[in-house]
C-alpha cells in the first residue's frame, strides 16, 4: 500500500526530510504489514529491497555451519534489515521473520540514493542508525553469552546427584583427609591399648571391611560427580563457541553495511574508500 510523507516523519531515519521531500519518498516507497510470525524475506532471496520497522519487532537469523539457526538481530520500531543486501544489490544472507504484527517501509537502493542526493546528511542519520543497530546486536550476544553452564545444570540437577556433589566435594578435601586420618589413628591406638579386650584385635580385619564398603560407594559417588563437571564443560564449549559464531557474523555483516554507506555517500568519480578497488 501506499505510504504516507507523516509516517516517515515518524522515523528517525527520515525525520530530517522536509515536508516536500518526505511526501517525494513516500511517493516511491511502499508500506507492507506482515501478520506474526509470517516471513519477511528468507536467505537466498533477490529483489535489493530493505524494510524499516514501522511498528512491531523482526527477528533475523542466519545459519551457521553446523545447520544451527543464529539471531543476528531484533529490530524495532524505528530500526532496519536487509540493507547490506540492498546496497550490494546480492540476494539476503539473512532471514527475517515478524514477531508479532509489524508494519514496515520497504525501500530500495533507488529510494535512498535519492534520498542522501536530496538530504546529504540523512546519510549520517543512516550511519548512526547503523550503529544502534550494531550496539543492539551486541546486547543480544552478551545476553547470549551470560548464559552459566552451571546455573543450567543446577536447575536440572537430581537430589542423588546433588549429595554426589556433596560428597564429592568433601572427599577431595583437606578436612577429610585430616579427619579420616584422625579417626584412624585413633581407632587403631583405642583397639591396640585394649589387648585382648579389643573388639578388633591386629590386623584390624572389621576396619578393613569399613574401608573396603567406603571405597566401593565413594567411588561410584565420585564418578557421578565427574560426570557432571563434564556436562558442565560441555554447555561452557557450547556457549563459547555460539557466541564467536554470532560475533563473526555481526561485524561480516555490519562492515559491508558501513562500506556500502560509504559508497553511496563518496561523491560520484571522487575518491574511494580505503581497501575498495577503484
Amino acid at each position: 500500500m501506499p505510504c504516507k510523507p507523516d509516517v516517515l516523519r515518524r522515523i528517525p531515519l527520515f525525520s530530517l526530510l522536509d515536508e516536500e521531500e518526505s511526501a517525494v519518498l513516500a511517493g516511491q516507497v511502499e508500506i507492507q504489514t506482515f501478520a506474526a510470525r509470517q516471513r519477511i524475506y528468507k536467505a537466498g532471496d533477490t529483489g535489493g529491497r530493505a524494510f524499516v520497522v514501522v511498528s512491531g519487532t523482526v527477528r533475523v537469523t542466519t545459519v551457521d555451519e553446523d545447520g544451527q539457526e543464529v539471531v543476528v538481530d531484533q529490530p524495532t520500531t524505528g530500526e532496519f534489515c536487509g540493507f547490506a543486501s540492498m546496497f550490494e544489490d546480492t540476494p539476503h544472507q539473512t532471514s527475517a521473520i515478524a514477531l508479532e504484527e509489524t508494519v514496515c517501509v520497504e525501500v530500495d537502493r533507488h529510494d535512498i540514493a535519492i534520498l542522501i542526493e536530496r538530504k546529504p546528511h540523512a546519510g549520517m542519520d543512516l550511519l548512526a542508525m547503523l550503529g544502534r543497530q550494531f550496539h543492539a546486536s551486541q546486547q543480544l550476544v552478551c545476553l547470549r553469552s551470560t548464559r552459566n553452564p552451571n546455573m543450567v545444570i543446577e536447575q536440572q540437577a537430581t537430589l542423588g546427584e546433588r549429595v554426589a556433589d556433596i560428597v564429592a566435594r568433601f572427599g577431595g578435601s583437606w578436612t577429610f583427609i585430616s579427619s579420616f586420618g584422625l579417626v584412624l589413628i585413633v581407632y587403631t591406638y583405642i583397639n591396640v591399648m585394649l589387648g585382648n579386650r579389643s573388639w578388633d584385635p591386629y590386623p584390624f580385619i572389621l576396619l578393613n571391611l569399613f574401608l573396603s564398603m567406603l571405597a566401593a560407594i565413594q567411588a561410584p559417588v565420585i564418578m557421578m560427580s565427574q560426570q557432571r563437571q563434564a556436562t558442565r564443560d560441555r554447555l561452557q564449549a557450547d556457549s563459547d563457541f555460539q557466541v564467536n559464531v554470532k560475533a563473526e557474523i555481526l561485524l561480516e555483516h555490519l562492515t559491508k553495511e558501513v562500506e556500502e554507506i560509504k559508497l553511496l555517500l563518496a561523491p560520484e568519480g571522487g575518491p574511494q574508500p580505503e581497501g575498495r578497488a577503484t
